[in-house]
């Protein structure tokens, strides 16, 4: 199966949300740029992992590159978890500037699937 990824984005007053649904590729990994540009510090980012035979291989990673291609979410989405939900606060990552935002999903194994869920204000 193709990799894929539906991007859903929302904004409500001052905070942006973006749904990231994804399912890996036969090599574990996709990706995904929004469509819209954003501004502002990343307040919290929360993953899901698939459940059953859809979930992610253990230590699933996520990057959320701007168009420099640095992750602003500083490494923060590494190593993910196979079963549970998991929640990141805003401590822990950086903000954009102007920018679009690529998704990266790698090490998820073969058609697997996920949802991130990123919130910026």
């Amino acid at each position: 199966m193709a990799a894929s990824m539906t991007l859903t984005e929302t904004t409500w007053s001052s905070v942006k949300k973006i749904k990231a649904a994804w399912t890996s590729g036969s090599d574990g990994s996709v990706s995904g740029t929004t469509t819209e540009v954003y501004n502002g510090r990343i307040l919290g980012a929360i993953t899901v992992p698939g459940t059953g035979g859809d979930a992610p291989d253990d230590n699933y990673d996520i990057a959320v590159n701007d168009s420099d291609s640095v992750d602003i979410a500083l490494g923060a989405l590494a190593n993910r978890d196979t079963a549970n939900t998991e929640f990141v606060t805003e401590a822990s990552m950086a903000g954009a500037a102007a920018t679009k935002l690529t998704i990266v999903v790698t090490n998820a194994g073969d058609t697997n699937k996920g949802t991130l869920y990123l919130y910026i204000r």
